[in-house]
């Protein structure tokens, strides 16, 4: 149950912070999802390239990245251990060696149907209607879009 705050005046209060209930609410979500994650041996963030994997099997490292706002850098090391875990492959283009594919293996398939009751948990624990649940992500999605175009632009 949340408590009731004083608006804040002073503009670098924490609780003026737009910033800081995103990063909260953030670390709430990952708290309910740690113990489901677990049970399947993945971190949030392996979960949510195994999403993406779900959706469409066999993108290329780079449209991964792009998909999920992650750079080569923080990807690959989830990809090793997804890979290391049976869970999907790699494997260079015949074509062009500087793109490679990733695709599910059958354990990874498989995970998808251990993985299906995470979204009604997590989506009972949001509380609201799903137009609430619509709402709140549309304006993320707004959010999360203005904010990457204004740190592509250089323009604060």
């Amino acid at each position: 149950m949340s408590q009731e705050r004083p608006i804040a005046v002073d503009p670098l209060h924490l609780d003026a912070q737009l910033c800081f209930a995103v990063y909260s609410a953030a670390h709430a979500y990952n708290r309910l999802y740690r113990p489901l994650l677990d049970r399947l041996r993945l971190t949030y963030p392996r979960y949510l390239v195994l999403l993406v994997l779900w959706e469409m099997d066999g993108p290329t490292v780079k449209a991964l990245g792009e998909r999920l706002y992650l750079d080569s850098g923080t990807l690959t090391p989830l990809l090793k251990r997804l890979e290391a875990a049976g869970l999907l492959a790699r494997e260079r283009s015949a074509d062009d060696e500087r793109q490679v594919f990733i695709r599910l293996t059958d354990a990874g398939r498989k995970l998808k149907a251990e993985a299906a009751g995470i979204p009604p948990i997590i989506g009972g624990a949001f509380g609201g209607s799903q137009q609430d649940a619509k709402l709140l992500k549309e304006t993320l999605i707004d959010l999360r879009d203005r904010l990457n175009g204004k740190a592509a632009t250089g323009d604060r």
